[in-house]
């Protein structure tokens, strides 16, 4: 399943009662889907379970922002972050997503555990959405993709900071 999709810069959107739920292992391979999310992704369960997650991740997210996520949950720590994602038809969508590490009875991480829900519209179009490109810009400003991230990342904790609060108090004042 790696066919190149072009976005179309048309939007859909899922029911507000809805979670998008997904489970991954330790290397972000999807092992769980449910059917909102194979629904709204466009793909059956049987072509995403083995497949990474980012198989639905659209070009306008920044990757500044999948580092904090990664560096979040690698850490064992859970993180809420707006993201937009990509259906196989090349539509988009937006979700608010809650993600934690999942443990085996040894108490170690053994894989990720997500669920998305409905954004708030306003949210997006006001903060979210222009911050994204503002980070995706800064990302492509750079001839090095490492340096590229890290101003970009910079500039995401910058903003998030800006009144003395943390990321998620950032995110939750929104």
């Amino acid at each position: 399943m790696t066919r190149a999709i072009t976005p179309t810069q048309r939007e859909i959107f899922f029911d507000p009662d809805a979670f998008i739920v997904s489970k991954t292992d330790l290397k972000g391979r999807l092992t769980y889907t449910n059917r909102i999310f194979c629904e709204i992704a466009g793909y059956t369960e049987k072509e995403l379970l083995g497949q990474p997650h980012s198989v639905i991740r659209h070009p306008d997210m920044p990757r500044a922002v999948f580092k904090l996520l990664w560096d979040a949950i690698q850490d064992g720590r859970e993180i809420f972050a707006y993201v937009k994602n990509m259906a196989r038809n090349g539509d988009h969508y937006w979700v608010f997503a809650h993600v934690t590490p999942s443990y085996d009875r040894n108490m170690r991480v053994c894989g990720f555990h997500s669920n998305r829900r409905v954004p708030k519209r306003e949210v997006v179009e006001t903060v979210i959405a222009p911050l994204y490109a503002e980070l995706t810009r800064i990302e492509a400003s750079f001839r090095n993709a490492k340096e590229g991230l890290a101003a970009s990342h910079q500039h995401l904790m910058r903003t998030a900071t800006a009144n003395k609060a943390s990321y998620d108090e950032f995110v939750f004042s929104l």
